[in-house]
């Protein structure tokens, strides 16, 4: 006797998008497509799948990404080190890199797809979430920066959000961290006794991010630790300036915030996070900045680059609560049949309701014309065709309007024009 298949469940973190969920994915996604079109970024797709070095050495060594989050293995075949991405700016500079992107002219390309990190799921953080992602590559100085400042300004009008603030700062350059660096170090020494676990275990290696701390215990503290914007040079000032001159220009609001580091070694000058008090702990929305050093170090040319990513699902979920994501519809014409003639014809009216750019369901399995009704209004279609014999002996569609009710015949010849000029006229 075979062995009783016991029924499988997702892995723990990695969610379904269920056909009730997906018509707002979608939605999100064209609108995102129309965003970034509009600013001139173009579409560049990475594998899923990157060597480790990559992200040990892009992202940082004693990152919380990089030290505890990654989905590495070894690859049976050759042995190598493989990754899931965590995240996507690495293998966009490494796709840039390889295929000489910035040999002629500066870039902006933009990515959206899953990124995975092993990390205890909760609210708004998953272990395969979804993000889009926005790199301009070549370009310097504050501009830019502050255009993707603007460009997700104008992405939140576009959802109609509320309630979503702008955090930015500025982290210099390397070597005014390297002297905030040792600074922050000795301060933080002679407060060894209220530092927590994670805070001892970050001084020597990644000592911004104690700064960054959550634990309400180590608040005051870290508001009285050395400010890396009083170690700022006068060409990290100047951009860090530009940048508020410009987004003062716009009109967009701002806080400066001292402590926002981010979490990934590859940031310099500009960084900046929107976020909101409506998701609970897990309220950035938004994180970006500037990143100057980071092709050189994957091996390219240097070059300056800015960028942020956005997390999918946090976004759907702020989206959701406007009220303003896609309800879910399944087609714009739902159509029924009653009898074998008019079932074989269905196929052949719903092709030509597709050929004038409807969406169209046809009901396939046999039912009662009660259940083929209840189905099409389950459908959030606009309207039901109803096809029988009485309506085919008159090369006619009786049509329900499935919203008020009101029905009408219509002849078969013109009723893809018909139901396209209702629904024009209902959306106008």
């Amino acid at each position: 006797m075979s062995e009783v298949f016991k029924k499988l469940s997702a892995l723990r973190g990695m969610n379904d998008v269920l056909p009730g969920q997906s018509a707002a994915w979608e939605e999100l996604e064209r609108l995102t497509r129309d965003w970034l079109r509009s600013y001139g970024y173009v579409n560049l797709r990475a594998p899923v799948l990157e060597h480790t070095r990559l992200f040990t050495r892009g992202i940082g060594e004693v990152t919380d990404i990089v030290e505890k989050e990654m989905y590495t293995f070894t690859d049976a075949l050759n042995g190598e080190s493989l990754t899931l991405r965590p995240e996507f700016t690495a293998g966009m500079v490494r796709a840039t890199i390889e295929h000489n992107l910035l040999y002629d002219r500066p870039r902006r390309v933009y990515a959206m797809g899953p990124v995975f990190r092993h990390e205890r799921p909760q609210r708004g953080r998953y272990r395969q979430f979804h993000q889009i992602d926005v790199e301009a590559l070549g370009f310097a100085g504050p501009d830019v920066d502050a255009e993707q400042i603007q460009m997700l300004a104008r992405f939140w009008k576009i959802l109609g959000l509320r309630d979503i603030r702008l955090e930015i700062n500025s982290l210099g350059a390397g070597e005014e961290r390297a002297e905030h660096r040792a600074a922050l170090i000795a301060y933080l020494e002679r407060h060894l006794d209220l530092l927590d676990d994670d805070g001892k275990r970050r001084l020597y290696t990644n000592p911004l991010r104690v700064l960054d701390t959550k634990n309400p215990a180590l608040q005051e503290m870290a508001a009285g630790a050395p400010r890396l914007l009083d170690y700022l040079g006068p060409d990290s000032r100047a951009h860090f300036e530009g940048l508020q001159a410009r987004l003062d220009d716009a009109g967009i609001a701002y806080t400066i915030n001292p402590r926002l580091v981010r979490g990934l070694d590859y940031y310099n000058l500009t960084v900046f996070e929107w976020v909101t008090d409506r998701l609970g702990a897990q309220g950035t929305v938004c994180g970006g900045g500037r990143y100057d050093g980071l092709v050189e170090l994957l091996g390219g040319k240097p070059a300056p680059a800015v960028g942020f990513a956005i997390g999918v699902e946090r976004l759907l979920e702020l989206w959701q609560q406007e009220s303003q994501a896609a309800d879910g519809g399944e087609c714009d014409v739902y159509v029924a049949s009653l009898g074998e003639p008019a079932a074989r014809r269905a196929l052949v009216v719903a092709e030509s309701l597709r050929d004038a750019g409807l969406d169209v369901i046809v009901h396939g399995v046999a039912g009662s014309f009660k259940s083929q009704l209840k189905r099409a209004d389950g459908s959030g279609a606009a309207f039901a065709v109803i096809l029988g014999d009485d309506e085919l002996a008159a090369g006619e569609a009786a049509v329900k309007v499935l919203a008020s009710g009101e029905q009408f015949r219509t002849p078969l010849d013109t009723l893809g024009a018909t139901l396209v000029d209702r629904l024009a006229g209902d959306s106008a």
